[in-house]
C-alpha cells in the first residue's frame, strides 16, 4: 500500500514546477506513516509541511492539491486535510482489511540491490569466566539485531571475537596454576581471579601436571600493587615448568569458551564464527597476518616516535595518537585490532557492527582512524554501544566483577527466570541507556510484567481458536464481508509491524519491538474484556477470530524476531 502511494506522491512531485527541483530532499524528510488513531486516516504523510518550508510555499495549499492528485486512487476513499497541512488518507474498507491479510505473509521488501552483506560482532567477552548478567544485554541485542536484519532480506553473519593473546589470559592461566600448586590459597591474590570455577578447573588437572619443586610463599612476598603482584606471579608460575603452564592456559581457555558457548546457546544466541585473536599471529613473524597489517597501513597515517610506532589518529578526530607497536617490538590492543578489522573487511562484507560496552564509546576515533588507513571507507564499520545492565533482586543491586568472584552468571538468571523472559527485558529500553532489571518483577503473572502481558495476548488467542473449533470443522480463511470494521483500531494496531521493523533495521533499535508488543497487547486485552466475541453474531464472530488469527501470527513472528518462543497456554 505505502508503494502506491508513494509511487502517485513522486508523480505529483514531479508535476508541481516548484517542486520537483527539490524533490529529493522533500522525499528523504517527508514521512508517509500507519496512522496512530485510526480516526485521523490510515495513513498520513508531513509531506506538505517539509514542501512548504522548502518551497516557500503555504503548505495547505500544497495539501489541497495533493489531495486531489491522491483521490484518483481507487482503492483511497476519502483524503483529509488537517492542521497546518497534514494529509490523512483513508482506504476503502475493503483495502484496509486486505492489508493485514499481506502483512502476515511476511516478505521482504528488499530488492536484489538493496540487500547487503553484514557482520555483527557481539559479546566477545575475554574468556577468563563464565558469561554474567551484565553480557546478557549485549547478547540478546545483537542476535535479535541479525534476526531482524536476515528477515528484511540481508545475508547476517554474527561473530564473536575471542581475546586469547592478552594479559587477562595469563591472569587466567595463573590463578589455575596458584589453586593447583596451592599456593597462597589462605590469602588468595586479589588480583586473581577469585570464582569457583577456577578450583574446579585446578582440581580437575591436578592429576595431569607434573611434579615441581614446593614453594613456600606469602604475600609479604609480593609486591604491593596488586597489578604488578600478579605479573609476579606469572612469570613465577611459568618458571616453575612451562608444559603445566600451558597446561593452565589451555584447559582454562577451553573450558571457559566452552560455558560461554553452552550459555549463549541455553539462551538461545549463536555465533557462526568464533574468531581467536591468536590466528593473526605475531608481529615478530613476518609472514603473520598482523605483521602485514600494520605494514599495509597508510604511512600518512603513522609514524615513528621514541622507538615506537604511531598511528595518527588524531587525523581522525581521535584526542591523540596511539601506539601500535612499543619500543621494545611487542604490539598493542590497537595492533590486534588493526589486523583484525582489516580481516573482517577483507571478507567481503559491505558493513561490519561492531557491539561494544558503553566503556568503549573512546575506542571509536582511533579504529575508524585503522580502517581508513589500511585502505576502506570508516564508514563500513557502525558502532552500536550497550551500557551494562543492572540486576536487581529485592532492592539490592547484584555485582558483575568476573575478576573478584562474586557475581550473577548469565547460566543462573536463565535457570531463574527462563531465556525468553531475560532476552525480553534486556530489549526492553533502548540498548545506550541505563537498564535497571529487576528480577522480581520478571516473575509476576500480571500485567506489570510486560512479557507476561504480552505473552498470555497471545495465549489468549490461542484459547480461543481451541474454543472455536470445538463449534466448527475448520477455523476462517478469510473475511467474510468487507463491510466488518470491529477489530478496526485493532488491525491498524498490528499494520504498524513492517514500519517498526523497518525503523528496527534502519536505526539497529530492536527495543522498538517491544514497544510495539506491548502496545498491541494492551489493544488486544481491552478488546478481549470488552467484547464476548465466542457469543458474537456468526459471521462478524468468524470475522473477528480471523482477524485475531493475523494478530496472533504478527506477536508470534515479533517475539521470534527477539529470539522469543510465543506460548499457547499460560
Amino acid at each position: 500500500m505505502s508503494a502506491i502511494i508513494y509511487k502517485k506522491i513522486s508523480e505529483f512531485i514531479d508535476s508541481n514546477e516548484s517542486l520537483s527541483s527539490l524533490k529529493s530532499p522533500i522525499l528523504e524528510q517527508a514521512k508517509l506513516n500507519i496512522s496512530d488513531d485510526i480516526a485521523k486516516g490510515h495513513w498520513t504523510t508531513n509531506l506538505c509541511l517539509i514542501a512548504g518550508n522548502m518551497s516557500k510555499q503555504n503548505p495547505k495549499d500544497i495539501a489541497n492539491d495533493l489531495k486531489e492528485h491522491l483521490i484518483q486512487i481507487k482503492i483511497i476513499e476519502k483524503i483529509v486535510v488537517a492542521g497546518p497541512g497534514f494529509v490523512n488518507i483513508f482506504l476503502t474498507q475493503e483495502e484496509f482489511l486486505k492489508q493485514i491479510t499481506q502483512l502476515t505473509k511476511f516478505e521482504s521488501k528488499l530488492t536484489p540491490d538493496q540487500r547487503e552483506r553484514i557482520q555483527i560482532e557481539f559479546v566477545s567477552a575475554n574468556p577468563t569466566g563464565p558469561l554474567h548478567v551484565g553480557h546478557g544485554r549485549g547478547a540478546a541485542y545483537g542476535d535479535t539485531l541479525i534476526r531482524v536484519l536476515k528477515f528484511i532480506g540481508h545475508v547476517v553473519e554474527g561473530e564473536y571475537y575471542i581475546n586469547d593473546a592478552g594479559r587477562q589470559i595469563d591472569i587466567l592461566a595463573c590463578s589455575i596454576g596458584l589453586r593447583a600448586y596451592k599456593i597462597l590459597n589462605k590469602n588468595f591474590p586479589v588480583s586473581a581471579y577469585q570464582g569457583e570455577y577456577i578450583v574446579n578447573i585446578a582440581d580437575k588437572i591436578s592429576n595431569e601436571i607434573e611434579s615441581v619443586k614446593d614453594l613456600e610463599l606469602s604475600l609479604s612476598d609480593l609486591p604491593d600493587d596488586p597489578e604488578k603482584a600478579i605479573d609476579h606471579l606469572i612469570n613465577l608460575i611459568k618458571d616453575l615448568s612451562i608444559k603445566n603452564w600451558n597446561k593452565f592456559r589451555n584447559t582454562g581457555l577451553n573450558w571457559v569458551i566452552n560455558s560461554i558457548k553452552s550459555d549463549l546457546k541455553s539462551f538461545n544466541v549463536s555465533h557462526d564464527t568464533w574468531f581467536l585473536e591468536s590466528s593473526m599471529g605475531d608481529l615478530i613473524d613476518k609472514k603473520s597476518e598482523i605483521y602485514k597489517s600494520i605494514n599495509s597501513l597508510d604511512t600518512a597515517n603513522t609514524y615513528e616516535k621514541d622507538n615506537a610506532l604511531w598511528l595518527k589518529s588524531t587525523n581522525f578526530n581521535d584526542d591523540k595518537d596511539r601506539v601500535l607497536v612499543r619500543a621494545d617490538g611487542r604490539g598493542t590492543y590497537l595492533a590486534s585490532d588493526v589486523a583484525y578489522h582489516k580481516n573482517k573487511l577483507d571478507r567481503g562484507f559491505n558493513k561490519i557492527v561492531n557491539v561494544w560496552g558503553s566503556d568503549h564509546h573512546g575506542y571509536i576515533k582511533r579504529i575508524e582512524a585503522a580502517i581508513s588507513s589500511v585502505g576502506y571507507d570508516e564508514n563500513q564499520m557502525q558502532v552500536q554501544l550497550v551500557q551494562f545492565a543492572n540486576l536487581f533482586e529485592d532492592g539490592k543491586k547484584m555485582k558483575m566483577s568476573t575478576r573478584s568472584g562474586n557475581f550473577f552468571t548469565l547460566r543462573e538468571l536463565i535457570d531463574r527466570i527462563g531465556a525468553d523472559a531475560a532476552r525480553f527485558f534486556y530489549l526492553s529500553k533502548q540498548a545506550d541507556q541505563h537498564l535497571d532489571f529487576d528480577i522480581s518483577l520478571a516473575q509476576l503473572n500480571n500485567k506489570e510484567n510486560i512479557y507476561y502481558y504480552v505473552q498470555y495476548a497471545h495465549a489468549r488467542i490461542c484459547s480461543l481458536e481451541k474454543k472455536y473449533l470445538q463449534e466448527e470443522d475448520r477455523l476462517p480463511r478469510s473475511f467474510n464481508s468487507y463491510a466488518f470494521n470491529v477489530c478496526d483500531p485493532l488491525i491498524q494496531k498490528s499494520l504498524k509491524f513492517d514500519e517498526i521493523i523497518h525503523f528496527v533495521a534502519k536505526d539497529l533499535e530492536p527495543h522498538l519491538i517491544v514497544f510495539f508488543l506491548r502496545d498491541l497487547a494492551h489493544s488486544f486485552h481491552q478488546f478481549y474484556n470488552d467484547k464476548n466475541i465466542l457469543k458474537s453474531p456468526k459471521q462478524e464472530r468468524d470475522n473477528i477470530i480471523f482477524s485475531l488469527l493475523q494478530i496472533k501470527s504478527i506477536i508470534a513472528k515479533s517475539l521470534e524476531l527477539l529470539g522469543i518462543k510465543a506460548l499457547e497456554e499460560m
